[in-house]
């Protein structure tokens, strides 16, 4: 499977670490109300897409960038990729 690399070009999954679902950029403040119940959600209730889906790569092999990768998983094509970044949408 390549990735898309938007700086590098076409990549080699193979030098990435797939590290799940992007919105896990989006981490629950830990000195809010609630936030035991968040943090609850956030690591434990978690979807399982079929289909298009936004996920966190690392490009551990290489750059060491942090990328979003567009999937469709149940055939795994790859529909784009993005350099993520902190604040930003996932």
């Amino acid at each position: 499977m390549l990735i898309p690399h938007p700086l590098l070009g076409p990549r080699d999954a193979s030098e990435f670490t797939y590290l799940g679902d992007a919105s896990l950029m989006n981490r629950p403040d830990g000195m809010a109300d609630g936030a035991e119940a968040a943090f609850c959600e956030y690591v434990f209730l978690r979807d399982n897409p079929a289909g298009v889906h936004r996920e966190l790569w690392f490009h551990e092999h290489g750059d060491r960038s942090w990328l979003i990768v567009t999937r469709n998983t149940l055939t795994h094509e790859v529909l784009g990729a993005e350099l993520a970044h902190k604040g930003g949408q996932a």
